[in-house]
């Protein structure tokens, strides 16, 4: 794949310059935006800081509403996802991570290629007052009043180089300047310690505020029932592990780290569309193994959920986690000012 990386290379500088340059221009809608994105591809923790941000601007009375591309969804076009009561579209129809943040932060939410058209008509059908858009950062066609970038800290201290290379040899969407256009810069450890970052990366964020992000467990949910349970009931357990995510490192690491015993695996591909064919396949290996419950992830139970009927006789979980920040009431002050103030930002 080497031959092409200075050919994506050349084509992400030229339109970044284009965008620079006003050439190609930034659309802006009539409510505040706020961005969440990374320079990668593959999982950094968008959506789990997307929620962070419903659920903050919520309870600040910003009443937010979150647009998507809805990457892996059946349908294509704009399409309206949840409104003020709720989901109204399936996970296939809108795609698996916008229908967990709406469902779980209980906000307005629509999927479009095209952002500018999803997110205006989203305020037009729906009312509200502040956009959040998920995965956005490469996407410049639309304005954004606050640029955020998380990448995530596994990703910066990998020892092999050629993962911090371009598309379709490493994992950079864009080169790592590319953080110039961000507002500030969020490091997501997820469930590892907190590590050094190599100083010829960290200077491309220093001038920039850096916050510092993780993940913090819960507690375990029934997939069927919707029922919670005490993590450390689980403590010792010899599970099935399922996941169907960019990045299931942090996943299993967590579930390491409540002392499951995840040597029992089942990976598939990230926005993984399941059928009867994967579930039965889930069955198989559930019981050839011994296994005592099926564990998998948020994003991955609610395709699940649907098959309750086939999963009767297997007791399936999800790990519920939400992302926190050293630095919380610094971020959150901080966010909460830029969106007041009124000075016109990049795009």
């Amino acid at each position: 794949m080497l031959p092409v990386v200075p050919l994506y290379a050349v084509a992400m500088w030229l339109r970044n310059k284009l965008f620079d340059l006003k050439i190609f221009k930034s659309d802006k809608v009539s409510r505040p935006v706020v961005s969440v994105g990374n320079l990668t591809v593959g999982g950094s923790g968008k959506t789990p800081l997307v929620m962070y941000l419903a659920d903050l601007f919520k309870k600040c009375g910003l009443e937010p509403g979150v647009v998507s591309r809805g990457y892996g969804r059946e349908t294509s076009g704009y399409l309206l996802v949840a409104d003020s009561t709720g989901a109204i579209r399936t996970p296939e129809e809108s795609g698996d991570e916008i229908y967990q943040t709406a469902v779980e932060c209980g906000v307005p939410a629509a999927v479009g290629e095209k952002r500018v058209e999803a997110a205006a008509n989203l305020i037009k059908e729906t009312g509200v007052k502040t956009i959040i858009l998920d995965d956005a950062y490469q996407h410049r066609w639309i304005y954004r009043d606050v640029n955020l970038l998380i990448i995530a800290q596994r990703f910066l201290v990998d020892e092999n180089p050629l993962r911090r290379s371009l598309f379709p040899t490493g994992n950079l969407r864009e080169f790592f300047n590319g953080a110039d256009r961000s507002d500030a810069v969020i490091i997501n450890r997820k469930f590892t310690e907190k590590k050094d970052i190599p100083s010829k990366l960290i200077k491309h964020f220093s001038h920039k505020p850096v916050f510092h992000a993780y993940y913090e467990p819960l507690y375990f949910v029934d997939v069927k029932t919707g029922k919670h349970y005490d993590y450390k009931d689980f403590t010792g357990q010899k599970s099935l592990c399922v996941s169907g995510i960019a990045n299931p490192f942090s996943f299993f690491s967590a579930l390491e780290q409540l002392k499951i015993d995840t040597g029992n695996r089942l990976i598939f591909i990230d926005h993984k569309s399941y059928s009867g064919k994967e579930v039965e396949k889930m069955r198989k290996l559930f019981y050839s193994t011994n296994a005592y419950s099926v564990i998998t992830t948020q994003k991955d139970a609610v395709k699940l959920v649907k098959f309750s009927r086939e999963l009767d006789d297997i007791d399936i979980y999800y790990l519920k986690i939400r992302l926190r920040l050293d630095e919380e009431k610094k971020f959150e002050q901080f966010i909460l000012n830029r969106l007041k103030a009124t000075n016109p930002k990049k795009s």
